[in-house]
């Protein structure tokens, strides 16, 4: 199924993110989910950090996921999707794919849960109905897809 309707941001792998193997680091994928994807993300949804700035409500990771599909080297085009998969008055789970955006494959996947938090207090705070709005049309973009594969899943050894 397409994923065309899913919030896109694109990066290309920087040479300080590759390490001696000749590809990119395992901490630079969780990088690039964070301050490509996310960031870019979160700034769609007007939650980002110029909502901060006016608000002094931001959000906290409270969990993530990563699981890497297939290596990316130096200058590769990079392009994240976003969907929405789940939120409720204080909280959005999410996920992320990243594609090498001249060949396709995906590289890696990232699964989060994310907090609202009052910055003065530092403690969760409930989302605006109209921020809650916007969640509802983005869970709606996505679905059509379903939950993405590996959603949810638990680390471990297969038997």
């Amino acid at each position: 199924m397409s994923d065309t309707l899913l919030f896109s941001s694109t990066a290309a792998v920087k040479p300080e993110w590759i390490d001696y193997n000749g590809h990119m680091n395992m901490g630079y994928y969780l990088v690039a989910f964070d301050h490509i994807a996310t960031d870019a993300y979160f700034e769609f949804l007007d939650i980002g950090i110029v909502h901060y700035k006016n608000t002094n409500c931001s959000t906290f990771t409270l969990g993530s996921n990563i699981d890497f599909v297939h290596e990316v080297v130096a200058e590769d085009a990079l392009r994240f999707t976003t969907q929405l998969v789940d939120y409720d008055s204080k909280r959005l789970h999410y996920y992320h794919t990243m594609y090498n955006a001249d060949e396709g494959f995906i590289a890696a996947t990232n699964e989060c849960l994310t907090m609202y938090i009052d910055m003065e207090t530092r403690r969760g705070t409930s989302f605006t109905g109209e921020q809650l709005q916007r969640f509802q049309e983005q869970l709606k973009l996505g679905e059509h897809l379903g939950a993405p594969a590996g959603f949810g899943r638990k680390l471990g050894i297969r038997r």
